[in-house]
């Protein structure tokens, strides 16, 4: 397994480790419910540096961003960020991805699991006049989330981030190194995304727990970012979203932009909005005792098989079984009631509207 610049750090704190997308990553710290409401209630840190990043500079790096993914990078300006899907040629989806505009050209972040997979894809359909660099083993990130995030990384980068907006990003400097500060994240929650270079990692982690004990922070294992994008109805690559699922099968479809000009998966994409989709990716609210599980099968009420779970949890916050799947289209309209089979139990769900949380 690789290991990031901070393994030691999450082995000193007692963190559970598990192989995630070839990376000894934490998993839990003091335990998922725990962190999971240290996020929502306070502030968080995560070490996300399994993930990948690429840079793309030239004259053609917006051909090439914009071929590849399904949202118009040209309508970015510098210190933007913009979430796109990138397809293939059957309009499933290769991963979800942001796109930052910096003064070179773009930056990509893109998921761990498929970052040589994602690399090889946008290396084969590079437009002319474009350079593709990966970035990952040059970088660390960590995320800061919750509602006490914003005073913390002012604190630490000695600046103010009130004109900082969601989706945007800036440049700042620690230690005489360049810190690239975007306000994102995964967990539904106010935060931000450090990327930086590997030496400065030990020290910026530091900093962060210690600087953050007075607003409560604590390293959070990959266990509760799980279960808090799902709060905030935030897909996961392999699990709401695959190869053989489209962007507007996933309610998506403003990030597919069939106006601008050719990209990969256009035409199949531009077939499904014209015919509508068959299925589409719901979310829904158990009405019952069980937990639903990604695989378990969806059912309408006269006990036909519609679909399946592709996520689902108890919900820390909410104190209650809540989950996404795949359903027929008839079925995806909310307040649509639907059985789940948890185990040998049909357990009632709620099909809602919008996001889990307020």
């Amino acid at each position: 397994m690789k290991q990031t610049p901070l393994t030691a750090k999450h082995r000193a704190l007692g963190a559970k480790m598990v192989d995630y997308a070839g990376f000894e990553m934490p998993v839990q710290y003091a335990g998922v419910l725990e962190e999971h409401h240290t996020v929502r209630n306070k502030v968080g840190i995560f070490d996300l540096t399994h993930m990948g990043e690429f840079e793309l500079t030239g004259p053609g790096a917006l051909d090439t961003v914009n071929y590849v993914t399904t949202n118009d990078a040209s309508v970015l300006k510098e210190g933007e960020i913009q979430y796109s899907p990138i397809t293939n040629e059957q309009g499933g989806f290769i991963d979800d991805i942001l796109v930052y505009r910096t003064a070179e050209g773009f930056l990509l972040v893109v998921n761990a699991a498929n970052a040589a997979k994602d690399y090889a894809w946008i290396e084969k359909n590079l437009k002319p006049g474009t350079e593709l660099r990966d970035l990952s083993d040059e970088l660390t990130l960590i995320a800061v989330q919750g509602p006490q995030s914003a005073p913390l990384v002012e604190e630490i980068l000695e600046m103010s981030v009130a004109e900082l907006k969601n989706y945007t990003f800036t440049e700042v400097t620690y230690e005489g190194e360049k810190v690239l500060l975007s306000r994102t994240g995964y967990t539904g929650e106010d935060g931000f995304e450090l990327y930086f270079p590997n030496a400065l990692a030990e020290k910026l982690w530091d900093e962060c727990l210690q600087k953050g004990e007075k607003y409560g922070v604590e390293p959070i294992g990959l266990g509760a970012r799980d279960s808090l994008r799902l709060e905030a109805r935030m897909p996961l690559y392999g699990n709401d979203i695959d190869e053989d699922v489209s962007p507007l099968e996933a309610g998506l479809t403003r990030f597919v932009k069939l106006d601008k000009a050719d990209f990969v998966g256009k035409d199949v994409l531009q077939k499904q909005k014209d015919e509508g989709v068959k299925r589409r990716l719901v979310a829904f609210v158990v009405l019952e005792k069980g937990i639903p599980r990604q695989g378990y099968p969806i059912l309408n009420l006269e006990g036909e098989e519609i679909g399946a779970v592709t996520s689902g949890t108890h919900s820390p916050t909410l104190d209650y079984p809540i989950g996404m799947g795949l359903v027929d289209v008839a079925y995806a309209k909310p307040e649509t009631e639907i059985q789940i089979q948890v185990r040998k139990k049909l357990v009632r769900a709620k099909i809602i509207k919008g996001r889990f949380l307020d």
